[in-house]
């Protein structure tokens, strides 16, 4: 089993290009059900953002799974597979972990430090989960993910005076107009980004702020909270001609603004200049826009620029959190091998409650006038024999896991106990199902080849012994 990262970003791709890839709420439940329906990919999680659109998956073999993943884009994008992998990355095992350690830390977004892929990231997990898609391997990498994106806002001055592209866009306008206080400004959209870009404008001394958006009472809600004025969607025209500034951010899958409707916008304003900042992806204004004279129309890409000043410091910052990653990597590669112990650990644990309960059997069988008072203490006490003589023995094989070399010592622990390959077979099922989400056999079936291969390593390194080098970081081989 291996992890994958496959996707594309604002640093590979254009906006015209992105806009294709993006997946709405409707497409990703598509996508979800579509991975969960092939055995190629054994656990999924996609994130599709206005920068980005990623896959994050556990597969059998890195060809079968990148290929697969690589099609499903393809198809989705109606783009050729060639054209695709222009602005493709696929990253493997730990790269992959490193990728998503980042783009949750804010590292590698357009704006470095933004606060907004967090809770971008933890919903798209969210999602996966509740569909399914997620088991032992991604649950375990995306809890450890979100909580190193908690580290780094709270911990970090790479989450202090929090950045978005709404508040870029907003300072794009500010660079234009010098004092924004006086603008007139119509938000087209009542979502997160356009909440945000209203915040920021109210910040800046922007008290005209007009707020459109299909559903009107989203639109009034949103207006509300910055003594701006709400209008229905039938309105957005006449909105158009009163707004020296327009900030259009909705998740319509199509053009809201045409450039017919800016050119008689224009007209009914005298062609009175008009800033108009698309930060939807896909993109909200048809780019022809930009054509009209005394329009200035700009996208996500333009924003780059604006935010320069901020990136300096935030990559001195960038320094903390790289630690913050490779701790992260670190810990998840030991429980990677934690977890292969952890059915030798469950047998030997099953073995014992056995011979505690056929010497319990043999007790009652022996003694048979003992009360149901004395059973139940001498089952108790005997039962913490049992605990109390496991648990030197189970730690060791936690602690032989993340030992350079320690394969041989916990194949010997597996003879010891007399514990076989079938019954190691047995509690690695158990204990995928115990942990996975929905309980599903299929994800033992799937994951059943990875435990032959470790019985197999095993019963290999009885016949080679293995060597580790000092204090360096050994990596499970799921990360290689």
């Amino acid at each position: 089993m291996h992890i994958v990262a496959l996707g594309l970003n604002q640093n590979t791709a254009t906006v015209d290009v992105r806009e294709r890839i993006s997946l709405s709420d409707v497409d990703l439940d598509e996508v979800l059900e579509q991975i969960r329906n092939t055995s190629t990919v054994l656990e999924s999680v996609v994130l599709s953002t206005c920068n980005r659109t990623e896959i994050y998956a556990v597969v059998s073999s890195y060809k079968a799974g990148e290929d697969y993943l690589k099609s499903l884009l393809t198809k989705r994008a109606g783009i050729s597979r060639q054209e695709l992998e222009q602005h493709l990355y696929v990253h493997r095992g730990e790269e992959a972990v490193v990728h998503l350690m980042k783009v949750i830390s804010g590292m590698d977004s357009l704006i470095i430090g933004e606060t907004q892929i967090l809770g971008q990231v933890r919903n798209a997990y969210l999602l996966a989960s509740d569909s399914g898609n997620t088991g032992l391997l991604l649950n375990r990498l995306f809890r450890l993910a979100i909580e190193l994106g908690k580290k780094a806002q709270t911990e970090t001055d790479i989450g202090k005076n929090p950045v978005s592209v709404s508040y870029a866009a907003v300072q794009l306008a500010k660079k234009i107009y010098g004092n924004l206080s006086g603008q007139r400004v119509l938000v087209v959209g009542a979502g997160k980004m356009s909440a945000l870009a209203a915040q920021h404008l109210h910040a800046n001394g922007v008290y005209d702020i007009s707020v459109v958006n299909r559903t009107f009472e989203k639109a009034k809600e949103l207006a509300s909270q910055f003594q701006g004025t709400a209008y229905p969607w039938d309105e957005l025209d006449k909105c158009l001609s009163e707004a020296d500034i327009v900030i259009s951010s909705t998740r319509s899958q199509s053009m809201v603004l045409a450039q017919h409707q800016v050119m008689s916008a224009l007209k009914a304003r005298s062609n009175r200049p008009m800033i108009v900042i698309d930060i939807a992806v896909p993109r909200d204004v048809d780019p022809a826009v930009g054509d009209l004279r005394n329009v200035y129309l700009y996208d996500i890409d333009d924003l780059q620029g604006v935010v320069a000043a901020n990136v300096e410091e935030r990559k001195r910052q960038s320094v903390i959190v790289d630690d913050m990653i490779q701790s992260v990597l670190r810990e998840y590669s030991h429980w990677l091998s934690e977890q292969e112990v952890v059915p030798l650990i469950t047998a030997i644990r099953d073995k014992g409650t056995r011979v505690q309960s056929e010497v319990m059997e043999s007790l009652q069988r022996k003694l048979p006038d003992l009360s149901e008072r004395e059973l139940k203490l001498i089952n108790k006490h005997t039962m913490s024999i049992v605990n109390q003589l496991l648990r030197d023995p189970v730690k060791n094989l936690k602690d032989l896991a993340n030992t350079p070399g320690g394969t041989r010592q916990i194949s010997v622990f597996a003879q010891l106990f007399g514990i076989a390959s079938t019954d190691l077979l047995e509690a690695a099922k158990g204990n995928i199902l115990a942990q996975s989400n929905t309980g599903d056999v299929r994800l033992t079936e799937l994951a059943e080849p990875g435990f032959i291969d470790m019985l197999r390593k095993w019963r290999d390194s009885l016949l080679t012994e293995e060597n580790g080098q000092g204090d360096e970081l050994q990596l499970h081989p799921v990360l290689r």
